[in-house]
């Protein structure tokens, strides 16, 4: 069992070490650039997201909404996880389908001004493709947080942060890792432009 458990903190650091050696992790700094313009323009962040990765866009929704660090009090950034509402979720699948869920949050709640951050492993679930294909359309600015080989969502993402790997587990735990350093990114430009005050929560 301890080799196991061994192997597996072996993959997901080998992993870690890939996306490095491989560069992967430069989309990052794009992403928070464009994020915190947006945020600074009254725009919103939206993340969507299946399973585990469902769990992981709550998670970063949160940490925006609250805060990543105690060190870092400051006012809440304007965030929003897709899955939260299951009463949304269920009437959407139930009256035109599971694969429309994101997609018609986007329609009712998004605007230009907005970004789409798309979580998927695989980067081919019809509800995360339909959502990223009308953000595009609809010039939210789009993120895909994917895996494997990107997926049909990769053309419609202006940045891309992609795990090189087609292991789901350990996608995931890269995934949560980026959104750590995309928000903490995103607090630093917005500390260093004023629009955030450490110690505030005004």
């Amino acid at each position: 069992m301890n080799s196991k458990i061994k192997d597996h903190f072996e993959k997901s650091i080998g992993l870690k070490q890939k996306i490095l050696d491989t560069h992967s992790h430069i989309s990052i700094a794009a992403m928070s650039q464009i994020a915190a313009k947006k945020i600074r323009g009254g725009g919103k962040i939206f993340f969507c997201g299946n399973g585990g990765s469902a769990a992981d866009a709550q998670h970063l929704a949160a940490e925006l909404m609250v805060r990543l660090k105690p060190e870092n009090n400051r006012k809440g950034l304007p965030a929003i996880a897709l899955s939260l509402d299951i009463s949304t979720l269920t009437a959407c699948s139930n009256d035109f389908g599971f694969d429309q869920i994101y997609k018609r949050a986007l329609k009712t709640l998004a605007n230009s001004n907005d970004v789409l951050i798309a979580i998927s492993t695989s980067g081919n679930s019809k509800n995360i493709l339909n959502a990223a294909q009308y953000a595009k359309m609809n010039k939210l600015s789009v993120f895909g947080f994917l895996g494997s080989n990107g997926g049909k969502v990769l053309k419609y993402c202006d940045q891309t942060f992609l795990v090189p790997s087609f292991n789901t587990g350990l996608i995931q735990e890269s995934h949560i890792t980026a959104g750590h350093a995309l928000i903490e990114c995103v607090e630093e430009i917005l500390f260093k432009s004023k629009y955030l005050k450490k110690n505030s929560n005004k």
